[in-house]
């Protein structure tokens, strides 16, 4: 069991996502770094799909009721149990009373924005739709469907189990770097609208920086960058569209549509940030600045062959650990 001591965090309990349901309305949400969630389940041999903590308001502490492991994955935050620093990336054990207090991200450019906290076994919430993920718009899954709060109490499926811990591995942004020019990047599929739009227009895209306003959450990223302007004004009928989708309204100001994006919408689409990078755009800070790269579909095929081939060593190393004798 833990205890959330923080207030207006912001933190709220996703899994993997909420899939086979847009055809009612219903949005899939998930956490936005899905990679962390998913070595941080391998790290502490949770089911794939386990459900954690999403933290991207720091500080933030918590209290351990009672014996947990857990690992920290996403951005580094500086974390400490009780006084004692603890590494990103990592299998730690708690022992109850104690409290884990999460500071500022740390890193530079790799720093990220949302740290992932996984517990042994996965935290214990009802399934609503095949998922235990917080739908904040909808107001169901996770904690009552809502973020996080003082007082909240969490229970994690593995209290009390046996779990290895005291290792780790190399966060993705270090092994699976992508820049451009020097800024983060991710890469983008043209979408259906993008010969709608003006050559120059096209060439800033691809060429410019574009900066994660403040009106960006976890429905959707506002950019500011170089108005992209239609060849000729496009009035379209709501359609269904999926997180990754770049729209771009009247302004011309890019939007990208995020794990809480609602399943459709009515502004043009000028491109799709590849399943393979969703991650690194969930881990963008606000007020960032980003780059794209221009990719096709065998392209796009490749970069999550990539992520699989870097899960499946993660999933090798762990289980090295795990079969490794016990030093007294």
């Amino acid at each position: 069991m833990i205890e959330v001591l923080s207030s207006a965090a912001l933190a709220t309990v996703q899994d993997m996502g909420r899939t086979g349901s847009l055809r009612w309305g219903v949005g899939t949400a998930g956490a936005m770094d899905n990679l962390a969630l998913a070595a941080g389940n391998l790290l502490l041999g949770n089911d794939a799909n386990a459900a954690a903590v999403e933290i991207p308001v720091f500080p933030f502490k918590l209290r351990f009721d009672q014996d947990c492991a857990f690992a920290l994955t996403g951005a580094d935050c500086a974390a400490r149990l009780d006084d004692a620093p603890l590494l990103p990336w990592w299998v730690h054990q708690a022992s109850a009373g104690q409290t884990l207090t999460l500071g500022l991200p740390q890193g530079g450019m790799h720093r990220g924005s949302r740290a992932m906290l996984c517990l042994a076994g996965g935290v214990d919430v009802p399934e609503v739709l095949g998922s235990r993920s917080t739908q904040l718009r909808g107001a169901f899954g996770g904690h009552e469907g809502r973020a996080l709060r003082r007082g909240d109490a969490l229970r994690a499926v593995g209290e009390g189990q046996p779990c290895r811990t005291g290792f780790g591995l190399v966060p993705p942004a270090l092994s699976l770097p992508l820049q451009a020019d020097g800024l983060p990047a991710v890469r983008v599929l043209p979408a259906a609208e993008y010969l709608g739009f003006e050559e120059a227009s096209r060439a800033a895209f691809w060429a410019g920086e574009w900066k994660i306003t403040a009106q960006s959450d976890r429905y959707g990223f506002r950019l500011e960058g170089e108005a992209l302007r239609p060849i000729a004004p496009m009035e379209m009928r709501s359609h269904g569209i999926v997180p990754g989708v770049i729209q771009v309204p009247h302004s011309g100001q890019p939007i990208i549509q995020m794990r809480d994006a609602q399943p459709s919408g009515g502004y043009p689409k000028f491109g799709t940030v590849i399943e393979a990078d969703l991650w690194r755009l969930g881990q963008a800070p606000i007020g960032s600045r980003i780059r794209f790269v221009e990719c096709n579909w065998d392209e796009a095929v490749a970069a999550q062959d990539e992520i699989e081939a870097w899960l499946e060593r993660v999933r090798r190393m762990v289980d090295l650990h795990r079969s490794a004798p016990r030093m007294n």
